[in-house]
């Protein structure tokens, strides 16, 4: 069974998550500010959801900005932004086994949850 986090450490809402599904030494972590996603688990996450739109944190702070300088046209503009800054990740994101799971809705916690058991 593999089991993998990324998150942020400084992330409140991360650190709750982690804690209410319980993550324990069975998860390899990788926290995204010191070890940021490289281009293959960006695409790796992109074969689950079929759009890197869907990874991008749209409530991150220097979302607006960027998208200000750089408009996004297509698709792959959003992998660009996601190669540029940590904080553009949705995150968690919790691979288990051959699943994803991306961000932290409460019905994303509940099948994070029904995927351990």
């Amino acid at each position: 069974m593999s089991r993998k986090v990324y998150f942020l450490s400084t992330c409140d809402t991360c650190k709750r998550i982690m804690k209410e599904v319980g993550v324990d030494e069975s998860f390899e972590l990788q926290d995204i500010k010191f070890n940021p996603v490289t281009e293959e688990q960006i695409e790796s996450f992109f074969e689950h959801t079929q759009s890197y739109e869907a990874l991008i944190n749209k409530r991150a702070r220097k979302l607006k900005d960027t998208l200000a300088e750089n408009p996004v046209k297509k698709d792959a503009d959003y992998k660009k932004l996601l190669l540029l800054d940590y904080t553009f990740l949705k995150r968690p994101v919790f691979e288990i086994d051959d699943q994803l799971f991306i961000g932290n809705a409460a019905k994303t916690i509940e099948a994070i949850k029904m995927a351990l058991k």
